[in-house]
């Protein structure tokens, strides 16, 4: 039907042949009322009480006057409508509706159209149709203005745009108020090509030329309907009459758009131009600076400074935008300067609340800080909304405290957000987190309504689990389903199958993604990078890294690490001076990740030169975990003097992470003294830290101090400590197979023990000597030996020697440190069948190849 419309101008407007409807021959006031009573005092007071803005005196009045049957006119009646929608008081409106209705008036067009836009207004569209369709022939250009408009509101936008083409069909010439309506109803990727044409249509009317509200509504319509901002912004630049509405609304698309300095372009050019902004552009423009990759906090507390000079300092609004700034865009983890705006507001809403309450979450480590800030807001006035639930539940999930979820959780059914997405999708993330699987599928199987939000929370909750097939099957679900998935999927499953290192999995997913025409998408290409580097593909991460035009710091980040724990610290280090040629300004990851390709190569002076740097060139403070890899970098080149003396300069105190780094050196130099001192101030922190006790134990099984290694494993059961079981695993044909120490549990153990004797004599022929020192348990040197031989990362090297074939390398990971013999061994291996093996532990990558290894032994 649509297609029949002609969208060229239209004829002269003609009268619909809807005939108008019978009215009443009964008169509608009682004479014999009018003649006893006067009420013309009455109806001056109603005026006065509208003039001066008493709306509920105004309708008391009207009462009075209704219970004695006498009603006012269609002018006053005109005028106690839009009062009533100009303050939003919809039932006032309709209370006017029905005494309009029981005062038997024919209404003219004006009132019609008032009581359209009163119900539109309401959400209550059927109402607003309804009345619509009564007016027959009263139906003007405002009718049917407001009609486009009511559809356009309601999120009905194929009834906006039907009603618009009607409208032209009844020989109606559009307005700048039709086209603004209909323009926000091609807003969205279905009805944009729509818009296209209304575009054309529009241009030849000329309202492009001069109608701010017209340009505005085109602006979002490319925006929100195609993502395109350069179409926006010749519309913007088209429009010769901008006012703080356009310019807000520009810095806002921009913002959404991922375009943060064109946003602070607009500002800057729109405060030379000489308009002044209000409320709405400045929190816009603080939350813009959220999204800078430089300078954000600088620009913030500038902006900041100006919210204050202009008086807004009290606006809730703009205190949200800055809590929400200074909380994302801290540069030492702290939220003081948040919390202290928060806390210096004098009204909150709920808006305040979710807003200090996620910044605790996002800035990591403050997830109970978040929970009682929750609790505080509950016993206030403010309600929580959706968002607010999200956010808490999501702090439940980071503790891995599922029962405090779960009373949330009842809190938020209570609110009535029981069938809410955000809060369903939490909840599963949440059980997720706390290792509650089975449970976070129940939460995903009972939602009310599943979008591609829920599946991409529950593929995202099983890779993260380390479940790549429960993930991989979801994924299926989704293809059956025909939803159509995006890039957070794609996402969500490369991180599956890289937590893993199932590289089979990682190609399909990259293929499928080429075919969906994802290959473009930074986020995935990011994604793309971490997979193949964890995977033990370091090539492939490089080769996507090259191919990618558009690189932002994690994109730098991703190959730096990815480098860095390959061993590849002069390539990791090259890549890192690249990105500061780019003008990319490196974060705290990014050091993260520098400092450590540092450390494993033993680069001391490097890192001394780039921690130095760090506050120095970038503004960036030192966190815990640049401290530590500072240790790391130290112990491990044996400067253990040099590394405890570092600790005690440190301007914070050491936590846990830092201490056992050391004790992790001390155990490989063999320095009990200061392994000792380093374990005590662990146990200090955390009586029931596992890996201090494990490192502690290790190092007295290598000087053979048996009776402290007992000593330390009787206290571990005491306090029901339990070491976490060495596991190694590989890939072959797209599934995984994974090995304990000594396993006897897979279907080919027999071939996999055959090859085992068969490489202990040949690799022994080459020289090999197994090293009975990593054995840590008292046995006989004998069962040392064997023992030592049946390590999971021997066993499956083993099986990966039996089911692949070169020149395929083989890629075996470890959820634990490789020890020296099966480094040893396998080098020995390498050299005796020709073959490259890559092992990944848990803390880097060694590319095993002709009897040497990428760490040249230092790991």
């Amino acid at each position: 039907m649509m297609a029949m419309v002609n969208l060229s101008l239209p004829a002269p407007a003609k009268s619909p042949s809807r005939p108008p409807p019978k009215l009443s021959s009964q008169s509608s006031v009682p004479l014999s009322v009018n003649r006893s009573v006067n009420f013309e005092p009455l109806r001056h007071r109603l005026i006065k009480h509208l003039d001066a803005g008493h709306l509920h005196k105004a309708i008391s009045t009207l009462d009075v006057m209704a219970s004695h049957n006498a009603h006012q006119d269609l002018v006053t009646y005109s005028l106690l409508l839009k009062a009533c929608i100009r303050s939003r008081d919809f039932q006032l409106g309709k209370l006017v509706h029905c005494h309009l209705t029981e005062s038997k008036l024919e209404l003219d067009s004006v009132l019609f159209n008032s009581l359209i836009s009163l119900y539109s207004k309401a959400g209550d569209w059927t109402k607003a149709r309804e009345i619509f369709e009564s007016m027959g022939n009263k139906r003007d250009l405002v009718s049917w203005s407001a009609m486009i408009s009511c559809f356009a509101n309601n999120k009905m936008s194929f009834e906006a745009i039907l009603t618009f083409l009607y409208m032209l069909d009844n020989g109606f010439l559009p307005n700048e108020y039709c086209f603004t309506a209909v323009i926000r109803a091609c807003s969205t990727s279905e009805f944009f090509p729509i818009g296209e044409i209304i575009l054309g249509f529009l241009v030849k009317t000329g309202y492009l030329d001069f109608d701010t509200n017209v340009g505005c509504a085109l602006i979002d319509m490319f925006v929100k309907g195609n993502s395109d901002l350069e179409s926006a912004f010749k519309v913007f630049d088209k429009m010769p009459d901008r006012n703080v509405v356009a310019w807000t609304l520009m810095i806002t698309r921009c913002t959404q758009l991922s375009y943060p300095s064109g946003a602070i372009e607009l500002f800057v050019d729109m405060v030379l131009g000489g308009y002044m902004p209000d409320r709405f552009t400045l929190s816009g423009i603080i939350s813009a600076c959220t999204e800078l990759e430089s300078e954000s906090l600088s620009l913030g507390k500038q902006l900041h400074s100006w919210v204050i000079r202009s008086g807004f300092a009290s606006d809730v609004c703009i205190g949200c935008s800055l809590v929400d700034m200074y909380a994302k865009c801290t540069i030492d983890g702290s939220l003081d300067d948040s919390r202290r705006v928060f806390d210096r507001m004098e009204n909150h809403n709920v808006m305040s609340w979710t807003a200090i309450i996620t910044g605790y979450i996002q800035c990591g480590g403050c997830d109970m800080e978040a929970i009682e800030l929750f609790c505080k807001m509950i016993e206030g006035p403010v309600l929580p909304n959706h968002f607010t639930f999200s956010s808490v539940l999501k702090a439940c999930g980071n503790l891995s405290d599922s029962r405090t979820g779960e009373q949330f959780y009842a809190h938020a059914v209570k609110h009535g957000f029981a069938s809410d997405d955000y809060v369903g999708n939490s909840l599963i993330s949440m059980y997720a987190k706390s290792g509650r699987m089975d449970d976070a599928q129940k939460a995903f199987e009972s939602l009310f309504e599943k979008n591609l939000d829920s599946y991409n929370t529950v593929v995202d909750a099983y890779a993260k689990n380390l479940d790549s097939e429960g993930a991989f099957e979801l994924f299926h679900e989704i293809s059956d389903f025909g939803v159509e998935v995006n890039a957070f999927t794609f996402t969500s499953l490369l991180s599956g199958a890289s937590s893993i290192g199932a590289i089979g999995k990682g190609e399909q997913i990259h293929a499928r993604l080429l075919k969906s025409g994802f290959q473009s998408n930074q986020c995935i290409c990011n994604a793309l990078i971490s997979m193949y580097a964890r995977c033990g593909h370091i090539e492939a991460a490089f080769q996507v890294f090259n191919e990618m035009g558009d690189r932002n710091v994690i994109t730098w980040t991703s190959m730096i690490t990815g480098f860095a724990k390959h061993g590849f610290a002069a390539r990791a280090l090259e890549i890192f001076h690249e990105m500061l040629k780019a003008g990319i300004r490196p974060n705290e990851i990014t050091y993260i990740a520098v400092l450590s390709a540092c450390s494993h190569a033993g680069l001391v002076s490097e890192g001394w030169e780039i921690f130095k740097s760090m506050h120095k060139e970038h503004e960036i403070a030192p966190r815990m975990e640049h401290y530590a890899c500072m240790v790391d970098l130290l112990g491990r080149s044996g400067l253990l003097r040099e590394a405890i003396e570092f600790i005690n300069k440190m301007p914070c105190t050491p936590d846990a992470l830092v201490w056992r780094t050391f004790l992790g050196a001390c155990r490989v130099h063999h320095d009990k003294e200061l392994g000792e001192h380093s374990a005590r101030m662990i146990l200090q922190q955390d009586p029931h830290d596992t890996a201090a006790h494990i490192l502690l134990s290790n190092l007295y099984a290598s000087s053979g101090q048996w009776e402290d290694v007992a000593r330390i494993r009787k206290n571990m059961k005491e306090r029901n400590l339990i070491k976490e079981a060495g596991c190694s695993w590989i890939e072959v044909d797209n599934k995984i197979h994974r090995f304990h120490v000594a396993d006897t549990s897979h279907p080919q153990v027999q071939e996999i023990y055959d090859k085992l004797d068969e490489m202990a004599l040949k690799i022994k022929g080459l020289g090999y000597v197994p090293n009975t020192d990593f054995v840590l348990h008292e046995l006989e040197e004998e069962q040392k030996e064997q023992f030592v031989f049946q390590h999971s990362e021997k066993i499956a090297v083993a099986f990966g020697l039996i089911t692949t074939s070169r020149p395929k390398p083989i890629r075996v990971f470890k959820n634990l440190r490789v020890c020296g013999d099966c480094h040893t061994a396998i080098k020995y291996i390498s050299m005796a069948t020709g073959r490259e093996i890559v092992l990944r532990d848990s803390n880097r990558f060694h590319h095993i190849k002709n009897g040497t290894c990428s760490c040249n032994d230092y790991w």
